[in-house]
């Protein structure tokens, strides 16, 4: 049987792209388990303090932190499309000045919309004085998806997402490059409050299974090219066979003669 080279290669080729993507797959579903593994650690550390002096967000994300200062209430952002038990609302998004002059982006809550007018916000509670808060440290306040810049223009109270670097420029404060996800209040006078905000936070999604199920689907993809490619040399070989067996002198039968007179 004749190889033939160019479909052998295309196959080969195929097969090495689809176990390659497999086991990338399979490596991404390790470091999330990695990263779970991590989260779970330091959702039972001890709460980092967070102060004026910069702190990396490779360093800090995750992790529990406190952070004592005065809110801003003036330079509030609200983010849509952030639904709660299927209810449309907001995200209540606030810098937080520290007692020793730094500054931080608080993610407060969520804050049920209003069906009929989109701008109308729901009456919450702001502390005027020193507070100290205690949450998670996160990259962003969560992102949703929107085309283009979508409702993220700068100086809009309602938008879609909120880059923490843009809106330090934007407002010009020197802010941590994370978002503390609010968890509630330490101080007793500060834990009284009923601010109106819901803080039942999801737990951050790692869809570890996804990554799973990518990798068999990309397996399996390699196995069907080579059940492909020996299906296709099979018939390839007994096409060959066929065609010699009907090129051999005498395959067809003898040649009977005419009968003898």
């Amino acid at each position: 049987m004749k190889i033939r080279l160019v479909p052998a290669l295309l196959i080969l080729i195929v097969m090495a792209v689809t176990i390659r993507l497999g086991f990338w797959q399979r490596d991404r579903a390790h470091q999330k388990e990695a990263l779970q593994a991590q989260i779970t650690q330091y959702e039972n550390a001890s709460a980092q303090t967070v102060s004026a002096v910069p702190l990396a967000l490779k360093d800090i994300e995750f992790h529990r932190v406190r952070a004592k200062g005065t809110f801003l209430p003036a330079q509030v952002v609200y983010l849509d499309n952030r639904p709660y038990n299927d209810q449309p609302g907001f995200y209540v998004v606030m810098p937080l000045k520290l007692d020793d002059g730094g500054y931080v982006l608080v993610n407060r809550g969520w804050l049920p919309r209003s069906i009929d007018d989109r701008t109308r916000i729901a009456p919450y509670l702001t502390p005027t004085g020193p507070v100290e808060v205690e949450g998670i440290a996160r990259a962003d306040a969560t992102r949703a998806f929107e085309l283009g810049a979508g409702g993220s223009a700068a100086h809009q109270k309602i938008r879609q997402n909120l880059a923490v670097a843009s809106f330090a420029t934007e407002a010009g404060l020197p802010l941590q490059p994370f978002v503390i996800q609010q968890t509630g209040f330490v101080s007793s006078t500060a834990t009284a409050l009923k601010d109106g905000l819901v803080r039942d936070w999801p737990a951050p999604a790692t869809d570890v299974e996804r990554n799973y199920g990518y990798m068999f689907q990309w397996w399996g993809m390699a196995v069907a090219a080579l059940g492909f490619g020996l299906y296709a040399a099979r018939r390839a070989a007994t096409k060959e066979r066929t065609q010699a067996a009907q090129s051999t002198p005498g395959s067809q039968g003898p040649v009977h003669g005419a009968k003898d007179a």
